[in-house]
């Protein structure tokens, strides 16, 4: 009899990348014996890497050496190498729905993902709007490998690392080590689109009332890009008490590791609401012409911690994408 050997696709975003981490460890502790690659793009691996013995990651390039169908049947052929008995495609975007083609016509399990678009057109409409929260991400994953025959009963993830966090260690001079006093505050203050940000001048109001609140606090600054870092560089000049991330880490698993470290993350509807809920971290999430309702809430992360205004129009729309 073959050995179980799943294929798990999600190429993009970060933010759903990231979902994926709690729903791949509690199959692999609930199902040990099964072998589970995680497909998607380099900047991955530090999530998946030394998730479980039984999980392992490979990169696809989708954008370079796997461009294009003739990169697709490439990667393909790379895959049916690896004998894998089923495939749970968690994108179901044109490139993992072409590889679901090819895996279909050659027998394979292969089950994909709900994205229930009906339900999200009917929560961003704008005159027939029907609030009422969708099944979340984690759901829509896991209902994914119940459908292969591999129901999930009591997901098990807490954290990517031990209850004492990261090694700070790992981690350059800059940043250092808490002590007993501090307090150590995150603010994510960016995400994708400009309607789930909050304007950066009322931002720069709650980082003086954090500073002048809490003397004993830090407060590090998350964001990636050139304007991003721009901002990050001007407000660590105004208030000393700020420090850069992006000027003081170099990989995700770095990021990850200072998370682990924080009393409290504040962070917008973003991918580092998400990379902070697998470290452990409450994270107050700030939605504007998104909701929680369209199911991207952070693991285990309290409803109560997610801000926004009760207006008839919102959601505006499901990624914040739209004009509002």
């Amino acid at each position: 009899m073959r050995h179980k050997h799943i294929l798990v696709i999600r190429f993009s975003a970060l933010g759903d990348v990231a979902m994926m981490v709690p729903v791949v460890y509690s199959f692999a502790m609930q199902y040990p014996d099964v072998r589970i690659t995680v497909l998607s793009r380099p900047f991955a691996r530090p999530m998946f890497e030394d998730l479980a013995p039984n999980v392992s990651f490979m990169e696809a390039d989708v954008k370079g050496e796997y461009h294009g169908f003739r990169g697709l049947n490439t990667l393909y052929r790379r895959l049916v190498a690896k004998q894998f008995t089923h495939v749970a495609d968690l994108h179901s975007v044109l490139r993992s729905e072409y590889l679901r083609l090819r895996f279909n016509i050659g027998r394979f399990r292969v089950e994909h993902l709900n994205k229930h678009r009906k339900q999200r057109r009917h929560l961003v409409s704008y005159r027939k709007k029907v609030k009422e929260p969708l099944p979340t991400s984690f759901d829509n994953y896991f209902d994914v490998f119940r459908r292969l025959g591999f129901p999930i009963d009591k997901p098990s993830f807490t954290s990517v690392f031990p209850p004492e966090g990261g090694n700070l260690n790992l981690l350059p001079a800059a940043i250092g080590q808490k002590k007993s006093w501090e307090q150590w505050i995150g603010i994510a203050p960016f995400a994708a689109h400009t309607g789930k940000v909050y304007p950066l001048d009322k931002m720069e109001q709650v980082i003086d009332l954090l500073a002048g609140q809490n003397p004993k606090a830090r407060i590090f600054l998350f964001g990636r890009g050139e304007e991003e870092e721009a901002t990050i560089s001007q407000w660590c000049r105004k208030w000393p008490c700020c420090t850069s991330v992006p000027q003081n880490t170099e990989t995700l698993h770095q990021e990850l590791i200072l998370m682990s470290h924080l009393d409290v993350m504040l962070s917008m509807d973003s991918a580092n609401m998400h990379l902070a809920s697998l470290t452990a971290t409450p994270v107050v999430s700030i939605w504007g012409a998104t909701h929680p309702y369209a199911g991207f809430m952070g693991w285990r992360q309290s409803a109560d911690n997610a801000i926004g205004l009760n207006m008839d129009c919102r959601p505006c729309s499901v990624f914040g994408q739209k004009q509002c």
